[in-house]
């Protein structure tokens, strides 16, 4: 019989706290709890909800049910903070020249360095006021998102999309490489760029495109323009056949000397 091993490790995420103190609206809740769920935090504590509808949040967070059940009531910030090593803070504006603010990228980095030696908890505070200033009095870092100055309020569940986002970010699981596109293929070699320019450059000699422009100034440009796209193989032999195919056209289309040009199709013919 295979033995038990210890637990595993906690990810760094897990040790990230979402505190929401004395939160009014159970929609804003729910709306918390779904932008946890995007970026992999799952510990949430709430101190003394207005509502906290389980079925209402469920509606607005679909599958959320692992996350609200292991969601924390709590009857103050006191208690929903005491075994925290870190806490961070949120606030609209700066609120007194005694206190640090941070933006939430700085922040971000802090909060995973912090959370590798213990909890860290992130405080949101009542939609229609924020945190009070006892409640700021607990935190060790303060963040301030930045926004427009003529509109600088932000929802409940706004700010924290922001902070989840930037902190999931700076962490390993949002490091993960983005997808390439479907077909992406190789660099092409620098051989298979030049076969690319010459064939562009021969097809716009066809159409006599260069006229009195430098032919080299126009290649020099178009070089310029295309290694700065960076196309893999596959983008650099569309380009490469885009100007090979000019010049199969005109040879296709341009009657030869004592050759008639084929007739068009009349319109009731292609229909056939």
């Amino acid at each position: 019989m295979r033995s038990e091993g210890p637990p595993p490790t906690p990810g760094i995420l897990d040790r990230v706290v979402i505190v929401l103190d004395h939160p009014q609206n159970v929609v804003n809740i729910a709306g918390v709890i779904r932008v946890m769920m995007n970026f992999g935090l799952g510990r949430l504590r709430l101190v003394n909800p207005d509502d906290f509808d389980r079925y209402r949040i469920e509606g607005i967070a679909h599958r959320s049910e692992p996350l609200i059940d292991a969601a924390t009531i709590h009857d103050s910030l006191e208690d929903a903070v005491a075994d925290a090593s870190f806490i961070v803070g949120t606030t609209a504006r700066a609120r007194t020249a005694g206190r640090s603010y941070s933006r939430p990228r700085e922040i971000a980095s802090t909060v995973l360095a912090r959370a590798g030696e213990g909890d860290v908890a992130v405080l949101f505070g009542r939609e229609d006021r924020g945190l009070t200033n006892e409640a700021l009095d607990l935190c060790h870092a303060l963040a301030i998102i930045p926004t427009h100055p003529d509109y600088s309020s932000l929802n409940l569940a706004q700010a924290s999309l922001v902070l989840a986002y930037e902190i999931f970010l700076a962490s390993e699981a949002g490091a993960e490489p983005l997808p390439l596109g479907r077909r992406a293929s190789r660099p092409p070699t620098q051989a298979e760029l030049e076969q690319t320019f010459e064939a562009l450059e021969g097809g716009l000699h066809t159409i006599e495109f260069f006229k009195a422009r430098k032919p080299s100034a126009i290649m020099r440009t178009l070089r310029t323009i295309i290694t700065r796209a960076a196309p893999d193989l596959r983008e650099t032999r569309l380009l490469g056949a885009i100007g090979f195919e000019i010049g199969h056209y005109l040879r296709r289309t341009t009657p030869r000397d004592g050759d008639a040009p084929e007739p068009s199709k009349s319109a009731s013919e292609d229909e056939v």
